[in-house]
């Protein structure tokens, strides 16, 4: 069982290629090793391949998203288990595909296509850990912006197939290939998508430690006040967390008021992330509600992906009797909304983003094709800024600035306690706040009129590699049965 052995521990080591430590190209080289470990499985039976992944991928999740026991300890079992359970498979796929001819193009292409799947089911999917993500910080992360996220995966993916080809078949064109990927990421270019006008945008970070439900109603709502009116210079647009509000601000008259004055004394309409009411006492949205000095406005963003068992319990009538906690610390489920968020303000289009939504890239280019010129995350991640040391909070900001590369805009990030921040469309960082404290981040921004072949195409390119990964299963599938004695 030397395989299984080997993958628990590349699993492990290629967590580590993630925030908190995010070792720079760590799971290139984690990954080569796994599936040099995958091509010794060939002739073994079925049921040893699917414990190899699993092991792997148990190892790989679990130390990944630890942080997921601020939610709750069975909601980190239950998570781990089911990416595991995607690697399981993802390992069963690349037993053939590493066999096809030019076999790390097609392996690769598995490898992403499973990404793909475990992040868009079951629910909603869990798009964390993709290889992608590691790329921040390295000469890989021009590819970002050229061919997207997924394509990235897979051209990293690539690079690991290709060292597995130059170590144990001696071919130097093999690692050529492999160092040329980011040897030409070092050259492409990265920045914002055709410049246009500038605007003052101030960032709000109220701190409320600890979790949301915790604090008395309406003190969240008051915290983030008193920051705002903190703001001593003049800006064209104040930004709030996600649930920077505890309070519905269209139906309940003082929280109104208190933000339609702030705007006016500001000269500025306010972003404000807040809970409104659903159409029934058990629901309730997850919305982004700009505030100006005649009121709120009509136009709302709703956040397209709930977390389950988070802000909302699928099968609650089932589960309610086996977990009572579901009852008690999500009273009303959050609806999703259905459309990618746009606001427009004095010319300036805010592609809107809750938490979540910025790792997925529906809810990103979505936002970009309808004309987003910036892009705003409001967060809540008080939780997790209380457990394992902030490690969610850092895992999502680098995926902000990823997204900032990507889509060749500036990235706002707003949460309760941190990270807040200001990302440039290279992923530089413009501006952060300290964690778990009041603070105001204010940067002049500058609106992207264009978009970047990413955002232009990325999607096409998922589906080639959705298709890519199939064929490469046939073809391995295929030589398999031909050389079979």
């Amino acid at each position: 069982m030397r395989q299984v052995l080997a993958a628990a521990l590349l699993g492990a080591a290629s967590a580590a290629a993630f925030e908190p430590l995010a070792v720079p190209g760590l799971m290139v080289l984690t990954l080569a090793g796994y599936l040099a470990v995958v091509r010794t499985l060939r002739d073994a039976p079925v049921w040893r391949v699917l414990l190899t992944g699993l092991v792997f991928g148990l190892a790989f999740m679990g130390p990944l998203i630890w942080w997921m026991n601020a939610v709750d300890p069975w909601a980190w079992v239950a998570l781990v288990s089911i990416e595991a359970l995607f690697l399981a498979g993802i390992t069963w796929a690349l037993r053939a595909a590493v066999w096809a001819p030019f076999w790390p193009v097609w392996a690769a292409a598995v490898w992403v296509a499973g990404e793909q799947l475990r992040g868009a089911f079951p629910l909603s999917g869990f798009p964390w850990g993709r290889l992608a993500h590691t790329a921040l910080d390295t000469p890989l992360e021009g590819w970002v912006r050229l061919v997207a996220l997924p394509a990235t995966s897979w051209l990293m993916a690539v690079m690991a197939g290709l060292l597995v080809v130059a170590v144990k078949d001696r071919r130097l064109t093999a690692l050529a290939a492999a160092v040329a990927v980011p040897a030409i990421g070092l050259v492409l270019p990265v920045g914002i998508a055709d410049g246009g006008e500038s605007r003052t945008v101030a960032v709000v970070q109220g701190n409320t430690p600890g979790p949301f439900l915790q604090w008395p109603r309406a003190e969240i709502f008051r915290l983030h006040l008193a920051e705002t009116e903190r703001i001593d210079q003049p800006v064209d647009i104040v930004i709030w967390p996600e649930n920077g509000s505890d309070l519905d601000v269209i139906k309940n008259p003082w929280a109104r008021q208190e933000l339609t004055e702030l705007s006016a004394r500001l000269d500025a309409p306010i972003l404000v992330g807040a809970l409104l009411d659903g159409p029934r006492e058990d629901t309730a949205y997850n919305a982004s509600v700009l505030v100006d000095a005649n009121g709120p406005r009509d136009d709302i963003y709703l956040k397209q992906y709930p977390v389950p068992y988070g802000e909302y319990v699928p099968f609650r009538a089932q589960l309610g009797s086996l977990v009572p906690r579901f009852d008690r610390d999500i009273p009303r489920d959050i609806l999703a909304g259905d459309e990618p968020g746009v606001m427009t303000l004095d010319d300036l289009a805010i592609g809107l983003t809750i938490c979540w939504d910025i790792a997925y890239d529906g809810a990103v280019h979505g936002a970009v094709e309808r004309g987003a010129e910036i892009l705003a995350v409001q967060t809540s991640n008080a939780s997790f800024m209380d457990f394992g040391r902030g490690v969610q909070p850092q895992q999502q900001w680098a995926i902000s600035r990823l997204r900032a590369i990507e889509t060749g805009r500036w990235v706002t990030v707003a949460s309760t306690n941190g990270i807040t921040g200001i990302v440039d469309p290279s992923g530089r960082v413009e501006g952060r706040a300290e964690p778990k404290e009041p603070a105001t981040v204010v940067a002049q921004v500058q609106a992207a009129r264009g978009t970047t072949p990413a955002t232009t195409w990325g999607h096409r390119w998922a589906v080639v590699i959705y298709v890519m990964s199939v064929a490469g299963w046939a073809l391995g599938k295929r030589k398999l049965r031909l050389e079979r004695p």
